[in-house]
């Protein structure tokens, strides 16, 4: 089982918890032994789940004392938090929906709570249509308006779940039903398999002995005994379905080896793609479904075991799952034209990450070790400017200390991984960049980024941002939208305009590969392409373990089809810096 999607899981509980008292009025000190739990439970490389029954062990997890050791073990007995619970039900579910919007952190929920009993995001949007937060302290009509779009965004992105979540919940799914002996293989299909940034609902395709049809009965309650079940919504002869505390519904099919593939390749295509294939299998003279290709004349099967089988039955080219979208990867595939798309191990560098200059947890070595793990040959060190207070950016004369220290780290690791000095630099209102063109030029590598003023206009946001990049010392557009997947709309921009500039200048556009953004998007990834941009991935790291999570990013340059070529980094130190923007 994964241990850090368990140990993720505590984390949210306990920081739930702490949230909970924080609105509840609870003492300060109690709230914030949970919040250091939390931030302990994230942190750790100690597997909790593992560790539960011995509690000498949680105790030498710093932020975990007796108390709280006894917390983490209820949690493993029961997969639920005491204290938690109580709240909840004293304040109902709808609360933590209610924390998640926009402005909405514990104290203001407890401002609303205590004023008009609101609990819930429908109860919020009702007060604030009925004109009920009028006059209530720190509730003007420009917070009432934040937090009324904020609940338009929140609607609609309800239901939705990060790619990294529902991945986390399909691996410990996976390892609990691979617990039971006859199933041999679990396969997560649908947007999830297809690296949707978000997915809906996630889909489970099990096969092995126990999935025969004749000995599913006791996998199915196999199935139905899964302890993370919030409710359960059905159980077949060979699907279960249920729903996850955090709302994720689950389907789990079980199925027999023979029809396996089949049922991967119509569980994984979006519609659009389903419905093009079976017409093609229909011209063809076939008929295509989840158990098999079979011919219509008869219905004898023709290919099922394998995707392969059945995409070389209907004379085409078994293609990657993140093309399985209907934007020509059909035709292409039967002209056997399919692109080699990037992937993970053609990364050779990590250029955007953040150390405890600004607001990373690691310093300049450890990220460079880190990196050296995950097989890199290259990263730049791009700590924040001083524009964003909240992270202890650098002004001028830390910038230029930071680039002493980093090329001293960069000596000392003696070539077995280059260590490029950089800065990831606010953009301004009015476009301009929030440090000296002196100390930029001392820098291998300029990413500028947007981090405040998000509501400008369209029109502003774009000026704001071609002109950033006319700056001759930036060589990369970073999260260039500045969306916070499922909290925050990306901003007005008109990608056209920019990409195309981006171009012209040489300036490469960043895609974040941090699973809170995604950005650019497939969409604009796809258009930067068709623009000409030189293309980044990065991780924007703030913590040495999350140096691992370019995967997501991948997932997204390979959605947009891109390949090796198209992506700067693929290249080595000194083909990566010759790729970039020439410096004057």
């Amino acid at each position: 089982m994964d241990s850090r999607a368990d140990n993720r899981m505590v984390a949210r509980l306990l920081a739930e918890t702490a949230d909970l008292l924080e609105v509840d009025g609870g003492d300060s000190f109690r709230i914030r032994s949970y919040r250091r739990a939390a931030e302990a439970a994230e942190e750790t490389t100690v597997d909790l789940a593992a560790a539960a029954d011995d509690t000498a062990r949680l105790l030498e997890i710093p932020g975990i004392g007796k108390s709280m050791a006894a917390h983490l073990q209820a949690i493993f007995s029961t997969g639920k938090l005491p204290l938690r619970e109580d709240l909840l039900a004293k304040y109902g579910a709808g609360i933590l929906e209610l924390l998640k919007l926009p402005g909405m952190g514990p104290k203001t929920v407890a401002l609303v709570w205590a004023a008009a009993k609101i609990s819930s995001v429908d109860e919020l949007a009702e007060a604030i249509a009925a004109g009920r937060l009028q006059g209530l302290p720190r509730m003007g009509a420009k917070q009432i308006e934040k937090l009324r779009k904020g609940i338009d965004g929140y609607r609609r992105s309800a239901g939705r779940f990060r790619i990294d979540l529902a991945e986390d919940e399909a691996r410990r799914i996976a390892a609990y039903l691979l617990e039971f002996e006859g199933i041999e293989k679990v396969t997560p299909a649908g947007s999830l398999r297809r690296g949707r940034e978000t997915v809906g609902d996630l889909d489970l395709l099990a096969t092995g002995p126990a999935c025969a049809p004749e000995h599913t009965a006791a996998a199915v309650e196999h199935v139905a005994a899964y302890p993370g079940i919030h409710d359960l919504i059905a159980k077949g002869e060979n699907k279960v379905s249920f729903h996850l505390e955090a709302g994720l519904q689950v389907d789990v099919r079980l199925l027999p080896a023979a029809s396996y593939g089949a049922a991967l390749q119509y569980f994984t295509g979006s519609k659009a793609h389903n419905v093009s294939l079976r017409q093609r299998a229909l011209k063809m003279g076939y008929t295509l479904n989840e158990w098999a290709l079979a011919r219509l004349d008869g219905g004898a099967p023709v290919a099922e075991a394998t995707e392969e089988d059945i995409y070389a039955a209907l004379d085409m080219d078994w293609m990657p799952p993140e093309m399985r979208e209907n934007l020509g990867e059909i035709e292409a595939a039967a002209r056997h034209a399919l692109p080699r798309l990037v992937a993970a191990e053609d990364l050779r560098g990590d250029v955007h990450m953040h150390t405890t200059a600004s607001d990373g947890r690691n310093s300049i070595r450890e990220m460079a070790e880190a990196a050296l793990a995950c097989g890199y040959s290259y990263i730049a060190i791009t700590d924040h400017s001083s524009n964003l207070a909240m992270t202890g950016g650098l002004d001028e004369k830390r910038a230029l200390e930071q680039i002493a220290r980093i090329r001293e780290v960069d000596r000392a690791l003696e070539g077995r991984i280059r260590v490029f000095s950089g800065i990831e630099v606010d953009i301004l209102p009015d476009g301009a960049l929030d440090l000296d063109e002196e100390v930029l030029a001392q820098m291998e590598v300029v990413i500028a980024s947007v981090h405040t003023r998000f509501e400008q206009s369209r029109e502003e946001m774009t000026e704001r941002t071609l002109r950033a990049i006319e700056n001759p010392y930036v060589r990369i557009l970073g999260h260039p939208t500045g969306r916070l997947l499922l909290r925050r709309e990306p901003f007005a921009l008109d990608m056209g305009a920019v990409a195309r500039r981006a171009a012209e200048l040489g300036v490469a556009m960043e895609h974040n590969a941090a699973p809170e953004r995604l950005d650019l998007c497939d969409r604009d990834l796809r258009l930067a392409k068709e623009m000409g941009c030189r293309i980044v991935i990065s991780s924007d790291s703030h913590d040495a373990r999350n140096l691992g999570k370019m995967g997501y990013g991948v997932r997204q340059l390979r959605r947009a089809w891109l390949t090796a070529e198209d992506v700067l980094n693929t290249r080595s130190a000194e083909g990566f810096l010759a790729g970039l923007r020439k410096k004057p």
